[in-house]
C-alpha cells in the first residue's frame, strides 16, 4: 500500500477504491467496511483491499461490497458489517486484513458467525 504524502495521492486512491468497489455492487450478499477518518487511521483500508482480495482469489462474485463513514463506534474500528439474505446483520469490529479469510469463509460462504470478533448484531 502506497503512503499518502498529500490530497492528490488520497483523491487517487479514493478513485481506485471505487473501482474496485463498483465491481462488487449487485449482490444479495453484502459486505460494509467503515471507512471514516477513525476506520481509516485504524486499518480500514488494508481490511477492505484485503476483503477484495479474498473474494477475488475464491472466486466470488456474487457478494456487494460497499463503504460507509463513521458510525461512531471509533473504539471498536475497523468495522467490518455482513449482511446475508434473511439472516441478522452481524457487526465484526478490531478487523484485522489477517482475519478477512476467516470471516468470508466461515461467515459469508458458510453462515457461522465468527462469535469472537462480533460487537453487535440486528436481529
Amino acid at each position: 500500500m502506497p503512503k499518502i504524502r498529500n490530497l492528490d495521492d488520497l483523491r487517487k486512491i479514493r478513485e481506485e477504491s471505487k473501482d474496485l468497489t463498483s465491481a462488487r455492487s449487485g449482490g444479495k450478499k453484502k459486505i460494509i467496511v467503515g471507512m471514516g477518518t477513525c476506520g481509516i487511521a485504524a486499518g480500514a483500508r488494508e481490511v477492505l483491499t484485503a476483503i477484495l482480495t479474498e473474494l477475488d482469489k475464491r472466486g466470488i462474485k456474487d457478494v456487494a461490497v460497499e463503504t460507509t463513514g463513521c458510525i461512531g463506534m471509533c473504539q471498536y474500528e475497523p468495522l467490518v458489517d455482513i449482511i446475508r439474505p434473511g439472516e441478522p446483520r452481524v457487526t465484526y469490529g478490531n478487523m484485522k486484513p489477517e482475519d478477512v479469510s476467516r470471516i468470508i469463509a466461515e461467515h459469508m460462504i458458510n453462515g457461522n458467525i465468527v462469535w469472537e470478533k462480533v460487537i453487535g448484531r440486528t436481529d
